[in-house]
């Protein structure tokens, strides 16, 4: 009899092993540079991003990353809805972020790898040539008396969060003056063709900008901007450029982060090596953008002998 009750619970747990849901395990197809995946990236980088994975791919044609670009705002919930793995933003994670991604044991790896400036255009028609960031402030909080439309990308954009953080202005621009478009293009493009407007871009969008809004590009200049607070340039305006960036010249600017949460030597994990290594510096330096590790130059010294 005993022997019988034994048997019976024997295999009562196997059955009950078996209806046991088993846990899915993620099938990966990729490798450091090989196979498909899907990243998320702030499209106010686009022109940039655009830029790397074009030669990543041609370096690793088995490589096929899929880039989505969406605002600043839509990135992040991507990576936390777990629809991507890796993300380019303008800022790191916060506490918050960084506790969902750890319920999933996923662990992000934060990798700086370019600087960007906030750029701001008119119309060449437009007299106006230099401004100073208290004005800039002044300007985003209804303090000062001007009939200029003020443009930006969009509602949820990394630029508005900068220009937030900027004026202090917690109301979202809520001035009549003041208003966001759909996409950095829109800005230029909106500046282009009105002489009363001043646009808010990130400088990528116009050191090589593409057949579709070229002529906009023409059609604006930019603004010199001074930062009276900066005790050692208080009285200079400054334009952006590789040099102003490095040198702490011009005030407004931003830090462009890959952040990879794949956990594994995957693609994500070979893309954002790429973005940090030599090649990818050498990119960021050729689109005007001012890199995070300055790559190296190799110099040849040829000695003829007489």
């Amino acid at each position: 009899m005993m022997k019988f009750k034994l048997a019976a619970l024997f295999l009562l747990f196997i059955v009950v092993q078996a209806c046991k849901p088993k846990t899915k395990v993620p099938a990966y197809n990729d490798t450091f540079s090989s196979g498909d995946a899907k990243f998320a990236a702030d499209e106010s980088f686009e022109p940039i991003v655009d830029a790397e994975n074009y030669v990543f791919k041609a370096l690793d044609p088995k490589a096929n990353p899929e880039i989505v670009y969406r605002s600043e705002n839509d990135v992040v919930n991507l990576l936390l809805q777990d629809s991507v793995r890796v993300v380019i933003i303008s800022r790191e994670l916060d506490s918050d972020e960084v506790k969902v991604l750890k319920t999933r044991n996923l662990t992000p790896v934060v990798s700086k790898f370019a600087l960007d400036a906030v750029t701001l255009i008119v119309n060449k028609a437009s007299n106006d040539t230099l401004i100073t960031v208290n004005e800039i402030k002044k300007m985003l909080n209804g303090q000062t008396k001007t009939d200029k439309n003020i443009v930006f990308d969009n509602p949820g954009s990394s630029l508005v969060r900068y220009l937030t953080q900027l004026s202090g202005n917690t109301n979202n621009f809520k001035l009549k003056n003041v208003f966001a478009l759909k996409s950095s293009k829109e800005v230029i493009k909106y500046v282009s063709t009105h002489p009363d407007a001043i646009g808010f871009t990130g400088f990528n969008w116009l050191d090589d900008p593409g057949a579709d809004y070229a002529d906009a590009v023409n059609n604006v200049k930019i603004i010199g901007v001074k930062d009276e607070d900066n005790k050692k340039y208080a009285t200079q305006y400054f334009k952006p450029s590789q040099v102003t960036l490095s040198e702490g010249q011009y005030p407004l600017s931003r830090s462009l982060y890959v952040i990879n949460c794949t956990n594994r030597d995957g693609l994500g994990t070979g893309f954002a090596s790429f973005l940090t290594s030599e090649r990818g510096q050498n990119i960021v330096l050729s689109s005007g953008l001012l890199p995070a590790i300055m790559p190296g130059r190799e110099i040849q010294i040829v000695h003829k002998l007489k």
